[in-house]
């Protein structure tokens, strides 16, 4: 149990995304990220499978087949591709949905902000990138929102940070969907 570096963690974690929302233009969106993890089931939880070098969340999974912190999390912010799925009545199945340019963004900026805590001094552009592709055959993602998210790391390793960042607040800023 490591309730002490899992709040640092956690907050950390939290502080980088946002620092990188103010970047993309939605700094106040930043401010709410990720505050459920604050909550006893997440923070606990974190706290009993803490690792320091990737989420709490794949302890839990590894020990339970699942992991009940990810789920409370998941369905509390807007900013994980996994909350925006619908039941379709017309295919009988839970299908991902497109998710709205804001959450993309922030999905964004947590994606950079989690590979820059973990990966530390060592960290990279490309790392972000590499992670999203080494999962994207498993990801049941809406399409348009995964094209996105990958343009976005693809820009961020190639151009880096600056330029990555001042795309994406101009895009919100636009106000136009993708």
């Amino acid at each position: 149990m490591h309730p002490i570096k899992h709040f640092r963690t956690i907050t950390k974690h939290r502080h980088k995304v946002i620092s990188h929302c103010r970047k993309a233009g939605i700094f106040w969106q930043g401010l709410w990220h990720d505050m459920s993890k604050y909550s006893p089931v997440e923070f606990w939880n974190g706290a009993r499978y803490y690792q320091g070098t990737q989420s709490p969340n794949v302890g839990e999974r590894q020990e339970k087949g699942y992991s009940i912190a990810w789920l409370h999390h998941k369905g509390r912010n807007r900013h994980h591709f996994e909350y925006w799925t619908d039941y379709s009545a017309a295919l009988r199945k839970v299908l991902p949905v497109k998710m709205p340019l804001r959450y993309v963004a922030e999905m964004f900026c947590d994606r950079v902000a989690a590979s820059k805590i973990y990966k530390g001094k060592a960290y990279k552009d490309s790392d972000p990138y590499d992670y999203f592709i080494g999962g994207k055959a498993n990801r049941v993602i809406h399409e348009e929102t995964s094209n996105l998210l990958e343009s976005l790391l693809i820009m961020l390793r190639d151009e880096g940070e600056e330029k990555t960042f001042k795309y994406l607040k101009n895009l919100v800023k636009s106000k136009k969907e993708y």
